[in-house]
């Protein structure tokens, strides 16, 4: 089956994986945002794919490259060490709540996408 996965599958499912795990530490955030000493937590992966990248490309790296960096980059889960409240909470809900909304409409263009592409290789496969 992994001759049907393209660079773009691979992306689309990497990136459906990050928002997933992003929205889970959204919603973790906002329920614990009176929970005295809680950090929050953020889920990066952008920043670490774009380093791979350029480093890939800097290395004159051959074709298959991307699909290596692409299999090869995952996400991370850090917590946030900065806190503007007296109890050392650093959870805003209302920018948690913000992202939330954000992440969700990333979430429904990346199902788009795949949904996109199934259906053009349905039509491929049928022939019409």
């Amino acid at each position: 089956m992994s001759f049907l996965i393209n660079n773009s599958s691979l992306m689309m499912e990497k990136s459906m994986r990050f928002l997933w795990t992003k929205q889970a530490a959204i919603l973790d955030n906002i329920t614990n945002a009176e929970t005295p000493n809680y950090k929050p937590k953020v889920v990066t992966f952008e920043d670490n794919l774009k380093e791979k990248l350029e480093m890939a490309q800097a290395d004159a790296a051959p074709k298959h490259a991307v699909r290596d960096v692409l299999s090869s980059t995952d996400f991370a889960v850090v917590e946030q060490q900065e806190s503007t409240r007296m109890d050392e909470n650093g959870v805003n809900v209302t920018e948690q709540s913000t992202e939330m909304i954000r992440n969700a409409y990333q979430m429904q263009y990346v199902m788009r996408s795949i949904s996109d592409d199934y259906a053009r290789l349905r039509t491929a496969i049928r022939g019409q």
